[in-house]
């Protein structure tokens, strides 16, 4: 069977940097069994030729009304399949979908009927939140980083910017990096309704990257290699204070003064 990659590079590289991802999150330990999802929203790379492709499934409800997907094209991880298999066979361990007129329902069109995640509804409702913003993020990424997870387990990292103050002030890469910090969204029920309007009010307050309390960390951007590197930086600071902890001492981290001197050199929100 033909791929829909042949002949598309730009749609190549996007899926080949899926595939990179995964492999990154499987290698870190941070996508343990089928554990983690990833959904990259295609359409800018989407030509006449594949909006002309039939369907390769039924249409299947989305659950909701998202009117910002209007022709919007999506590459998603399938459910029940595994990070380290995605690496080598990022087509055969996802689907391309397309949303259909009305928004309620998509269908699969490439390269297998691979079924989406069990999580598509509350990663389409973040990417329907990000066009609504006029947001250019377009790649949505959870996983579950073993340190940031770690952290969520102690009510003091869960109240509002904690652990954002401590992660900046372990390594100066983290401020400049991640600018915006870690959102915080307490436990709530995986792949429910109620996660996914929690993570969109989080993302709405300016954040890039939102723990979901005792469960992992959902992170947007451009693509998803900066949505990996913005996770990547954010649990090596909690390795760091992790590891100091494990010296036996409360590292000092740096001072309000020395952080808000690295904001305004490199000009960073917040």
């Amino acid at each position: 069977m033909e791929s829909i990659l042949n002949d598309r590079p730009a749609l190549r590289r996007q899926i080949g940097q899926v595939a990179e991802v995964a492999g990154y999150l499987w290698q870190k330990g941070w996508a343990e069994r089928n554990g983690g999802n990833i959904t990259l929203n295609i359409t800018e790379s989407v030509d006449d030729a594949l909006r002309a492709l039939p369907a390769i499934s039924e249409p299947r409800p989305i659950g909701t009304t998202l009117p910002h997907l209007e022709g919007c094209w999506f590459y998603c991880k399938g459910t029940g399949k595994r990070m380290r298999d995605l690496a080598r066979e990022p087509m055969a361990c996802g689907s391309v979908i397309r949303i259909l007129p009305g928004c309620t329902h998509y269908e699969i069109v490439a390269d297998e009927p691979v079924a989406p995640t069990s999580e598509l509804p509350a990663h389409l409702a973040v990417h329907d939140y990000l066009l609504a913003k006029g947001s250019p993020y377009r790649a949505c990424l959870h996983t579950h980083p073993i340190e940031l997870v770690a952290l969520s387990h102690s009510p003091r990292w869960l109240e509002k910017d904690a652990a954002t103050r401590m992660l900046w002030s372990m390594i100066p890469e983290t401020r400049a990096f991640c600018p915006r910090g870690l959102g915080i969204v307490p436990y709530l029920m995986p792949s429910s309704q109620a996660l996914a309007e929690a993570t969109i009010r989080a993302l709405d307050e300016d954040y890039d990257v939102v723990m979901w309390e005792k469960h992992g960390v959902l992170a947007v951007d451009t693509d998803i290699l900066n949505a990996f590197d913005q996770v990547d930086v954010l649990n090596k600071a909690a390795q760091i204070y992790v590891s100091a902890r494990n010296m036996g001492f409360e590292p000092d981290g740096m001072t309000d003064a020395q952080m808000t001197e690295l904001r305004d050199a490199f000009g960073l929100p917040k």
